[in-house]
């Protein structure tokens, strides 16, 4: 059992001293084991990195200035592997100005020497409390909206989820957009003994297929142009963890060879480096494409969709499950209101019936904005059919009218570009490469344009 377990059962925070000076760690090792904390030490930043590693303390004290790594390069580590806990910086004197610019990286707070003891302690408890209320909150916050349901549907994949999470499979999950990969994924992940380790997510498709190696399995400093610094892959980050792969379908052929060599040997070789590294990761990945076609086509390496396919995962759609579409309704309502204390307005059963009578091609990501889109705009304390119809009767905006009501040269630039994306995705059939080409931009600059101004499938 690890000692980050044992921390858990008793009730005792943990904290890792990180510092060069022994004076400096047996003073705060002496300061908070008075007031109950379990405390580790480490006195470099490669020995800290591998405590962390090894006990995932919940807070760590870090120097700033340390021989060979110092507590800036230590910080960056950290939160490149995925290692979340809040970390505070011991400073001295002449270190505030660097102390600072770590909490703008990340870090919670900072302490100037000598330390107070008082200070420490508070500073502490606020950075343990804060964390611990934010991982409840974000936990909340990933309910998974799309498994929301009674239908026949919905509970098989509930039932595949819980017999899947368990087990070190890879797995793969198809579906179309909007169908909820990603929080299938997350409940694999956090349904698995990994669950307190990393989750690393990677969407292939936004990607350049120029750096997606790097960002998959890192790159040495000056190992190509532009490799200003070492960086941490995501297989690495995710070192213990598992890592979604989302849009796998869209790798590129070289980048699909080193996945594999990954799923086969345990094995990543960051861009440069003279060896490769040994990770410990399980593999999720997801796809919109049919990966039998496109492994016909010559697009996907047939042994690699063998390696992922281990245990096949498909999301339906809604129009299959519009059963449940009631539940999501009520559920987003709540959801948004509850977020952004707004008053909770019903749907009227003649609205609701005519929403199980649109295509949702979107699927629950496309109700999910109907739904809070009409909470905004709807007059009434009950939505109406007529309400609905007017948000979902398909009539594109009159782009004179709205590009002329804009106050700033900004905002005409900003919506214009929106519009035209929105219409060209449209007029391809939401397809994102057949748009790129299109319009002649690059299909990671176009996911980049879709992410900025938050288009969904649906927006139009």
């Amino acid at each position: 059992m690890s000692k980050n377990n044992k921390d858990t059962e008793t009730g005792r925070p943990s904290v890792l001293v990180v510092d060069d000076e022994s004076s400096i760690r047996d003073s705060l090792r002496m300061i908070l084991e008075y007031e109950g904390y379990r405390v580790d030490e480490a006195a470099s930043g490669n020995e800290a990195l591998a405590r962390v590693a090894e006990r995932r303390p919940d807070a760590a004290i870090l120097d700033i200035k340390m021989p060979e790594m110092d507590g800036l390069a230590v910080l960056t580590a950290f939160r490149e592997r995925g290692y979340e806990m809040p970390v505070l910086v011991i400073s001295g004197h002449g270190d505030v100005s660097t102390a600072v610019d770590a909490t703008r990286r990340g870090a919670f707070d900072f302490f100037e020497k000598p330390l107070q003891r008082e200070r420490v302690l508070l500073g502490l408890r606020n950075a343990i409390d804060g964390h611990r209320l934010k991982t409840e909150n974000r936990l909340l916050r990933h309910q998974p909206d799309d498994l929301i349901g009674a239908s026949a549907a919905m509970k098989r994949l509930r039932e595949t989820i819980d017999k899947a999470a368990p087990t070190p499979a890879t797995v793969l999950i198809t579906g179309e957009s909007g169908t909820g990969k990603e929080l299938v994924a997350r409940a694999i992940h956090e349904q698995s003994a990994r669950s307190e380790r990393p989750f690393v997510q990677v969407n292939c498709a936004a990607i350049p297929d120029e750096l997606i190696e790097s960002e998959l399995f890192g790159h040495e400093k000056g190992s190509f142009t532009g490799a200003m610094r070492k960086q941490t892959g995501k297989f690495v980050a995710a070192d213990g963890g598992s890592i979604f792969l989302d849009e796998i379908g869209d790798m590129s052929a070289r980048t699909q060879a080193k996945v594999l060599r990954a799923l086969q040997s345990g094995e990543v070789e960051p861009v440069g480096a003279a060896a490769s590294i040994q990770v410990d990761v399980r593999v999720v990945a997801a796809t919109h494409r049919d990966l039998q076609e496109e492994i016909a086509e010559g697009n996907f390496r047939e042994d690699l969709f063998y390696r992922l396919n281990v245990i096949p995962i498909r999301t339906p759609p809604l129009r299959e499950h519009l059963d449940d579409l009631p539940l999501l309704v009520d559920y987003f309502v709540k959801r948004y209101a509850e977020a952004n204390n707004y008053r909770q307005k019903a749907f009227a059963d003649e609205a609701v019936a005519h929403l199980k009578s649109l295509p949702w091609k979107g699927n629950v990501r496309e109700l999910k904005n109907l739904v809070e889109r009409l909470l905004i705009l709807s007059p009434g304390a009950e939505i109406g059919k007529e309400d609905v119809v007017g948000s979902t009767g398909g009539n594109r905006p009159e782009i004179s009218e709205s590009l002329l009501a804009v106050e700033t040269l900004r905002d005409f630039r900003e919506m214009s570009e929106r519009l035209f994306i929105v219409h060209k995705l449209e007029d391809n059939g939401w397809n994102v490469t057949r748009t790129a080409q299109a319009i002649e931009t690059p299909r990671s600059n176009l996911y980049k344009k879709m992410e900025h101004y938050d288009i969904q499938r649906g927006d139009g």
